[in-house]
């Protein structure tokens, strides 16, 4: 099985091993569970993942999202949303972090992940929406969110973009770049009175938020083409959790970009 991302191979490599030896729960002092007639239970196969696993774990953690985001839109209070905004996109970092470079998918850890992203989800909106304002501009950003995703299912389900390694390494390199900005800008903001412009609701944020809405929708090709390979490689169903959690990533930053976007031309009037 060949593919030309070297985690996809590890893990596909990793698949072959859990195949060989099976899943085979154990008994008392480790000896295998009897079955009735009273002899050993042979190691049951792998079962690998499929898209329709990751489906399933994709809607399921944007209704948790949802769930969360809707929670912290009612629960927190006015005063408290910016904190609670700052501390949520830090947790939330830590642990997209942890979750992107851990070798073995862990549904527990995507699954806070997602709790975490929708208080900061939620947070967002409402600032927006309740602080700022800009009544009905939430319901503008999902739609145009999801109709961006579904757009980039279609192209890449018909073929007409597809993630090939120089595609992969433009992408890399374009979205190592964008959270770079980001991250020194975050940092500037809570040290400093430096403002850096980009998101400031001038031409420079607007360009910007245009450049990592492109960005974000790409990155949808690849989550897919991880699913692809995945499927194809025969990947354990666990890591349907990981899979999942990548198109997650990908929805939550073109969301909030969507929704900055707008905002932007929405103080303009």
């Amino acid at each position: 099985m060949k593919t030309s991302n070297p985690v996809l191979a590890r893990l596909g490599q990793a698949a072959e091993r859990e195949r060989a030896a099976g899943y085979a729960p154990a008994g008392a002092y480790g000896q295998p569970y009897p079955t009735a007639a009273g002899y050993p239970a042979a190691p049951p196969t792998v079962q690998p993942m499929s898209i329709d696993d990751v489906v399933v774990k994709t809607v399921t953690l944007l209704g948790i999202t949802g769930l969360s985001a809707a929670a912290a839109w009612v629960l927190v209070p006015d005063a408290l949303v910016g904190a609670a905004w700052i501390g949520a996109a830090i947790v939330g970092l830590v642990l997209g972090l942890v979750i992107s470079f851990m070798r073995v998918a862990n549904p527990a850890l995507v699954i806070t992940y997602a709790v975490v992203e929708g208080v900061f989800v939620g947070m967002v909106s409402k600032f927006f929406n309740d602080i700022m304002g800009y009544e009905g501009i939430v319901l503008q950003a999902v739609i145009a969110t999801f109709g961006i995703f579904f757009l980039m299912a279609g192209l890449y389900k018909l073929k007409v973009i597809r993630a090939t390694p120089k595609f992969v390494r433009g992408m890399i390199a374009a979205m190592v770049g964008v959270f770079a900005v980001m991250l020194v800008n975050f940092v500037l903001a809570l040290t400093t009175d430096i403002d850096t412009g980009i998101r400031s609701g001038g031409k420079l944020a607007i360009v910007f938020s245009l450049v990592c809405i492109v960005i974000a929708s790409l990155s949808f090709v690849l989550s897919f083409h991880e699913v692809e390979e995945g499927v194809r490689m025969g990947l354990p169903q666990r890591y349907s959790w990981t899979a999942a959690f990548g198109i997650l990533v990908s929805l939550i930053w073109l969301y909030v970009e969507i929704l900055r976007l707008l905002s932007y031309f929405q103080g303009d009037d």
